[in-house]
């Protein structure tokens, strides 16, 4: 796949936010009592949120974020790196195209912030994603629990 990146609009933020994930990765809906809070986020220059766009003409694929938006609160993140963030259109996960968009993400920070190191942080039951960012060069770092109890682990890219 070949993707085209653009800070997210306002139309493209709200399209994310009407995506739905199927259990267990329903955690990743928004809460629809926080829309508004969310969108401010998403639309925040300081978090870096793009759009990826892909085909002809171009169609919302996935979204990927660039700095502290990235960060699961109760992770060590003093090590320097730029921090990943990405979700992919529900209806495009699970067809064996994670890498492609994993890749893409990677060098779009590389070309465009001149990371010393590239970091994703994961939820632990996400194995799928954890694979996907192993095969793109990713090795664990850290695990951890977020305020919630959530497990989560950090991959980090030294070679970025």
């Amino acid at each position: 796949m070949i993707f085209h990146f653009t800070l997210l609009d306002e139309a493209a933020a709200r399209a994310v936010l009407e995506w739905r994930y199927e259990p267990p990765y329903d955690v990743y809906n928004p809460d629809p009592n926080h829309s508004a809070s969310y969108l401010a986020d998403l639309l925040n220059p300081h978090y870096a949120y793009h759009a990826m766009w892909s085909g002809q003409p171009p169609v919302l694929v996935a979204f990927c974020c660039f700095g502290p938006d990235a960060q699961v609160p109760g992770g060590d993140y003093s090590a320097p790196a730029l921090d990943l963030g990405l979700g992919v259109r529900p209806d495009l996960t699970g067809q064996g195209h994670g890498l492609d968009f994993v890749q893409a993400v990677c060098g779009y920070a590389c070309a465009h912030f001149k990371p010393p190191a590239l970091r994703a942080t994961i939820a632990q039951f996400n194995r799928r994603a954890q694979r996907v960012w192993e095969k793109a060069g990713f090795q664990q770092a850290q695990r951890f629990c977020n305020p919630d109890g959530i497990e989560f682990v950090i991959f980090t890219k030294p070679d970025a």
